[in-house]
């Protein structure tokens, strides 16, 4: 069964232009992963510093790969997520 996580991030406008450009590199290499269906970057029009993922995964197998790779944590654990004043994840199996 496919699984999607949906992430809506929120940073300082002075912090938006080093989390779009992590987040565009992390779609590079993640669209190259064997488990990954799709992965988007949404700019919200909320207002600047809020972005919305859309990821979508063979299974939650494919997901736990993404999260264990190096670039995970170089890009999201030790780039963006320091940078972020909101953040919430959603998890979720496709129907």
């Amino acid at each position: 069964m496919a699984f999607a996580v949906i992430a809506h991030y929120r940073c300082a406008p002075a912090d938006e232009d080093t989390v779009r450009a992590a987040l565009l590199r992390m779609r590079e290499h993640t669209l190259a992963e064997p488990g990954n269906l799709g992965y988007e970057v949404h700019a919200d029009v909320a207002g600047p510093g809020a972005f919305v993922l859309y990821e979508r995964y063979a299974d939650r197998s494919g997901f736990d790969a993404h999260a264990a790779a190096g670039y995970f944590d170089e890009l999201i654990v030790r780039t963006v997520r320091p940078l972020l004043t909101e953040r919430t994840v959603t998890f979720a199996d496709v129907l």
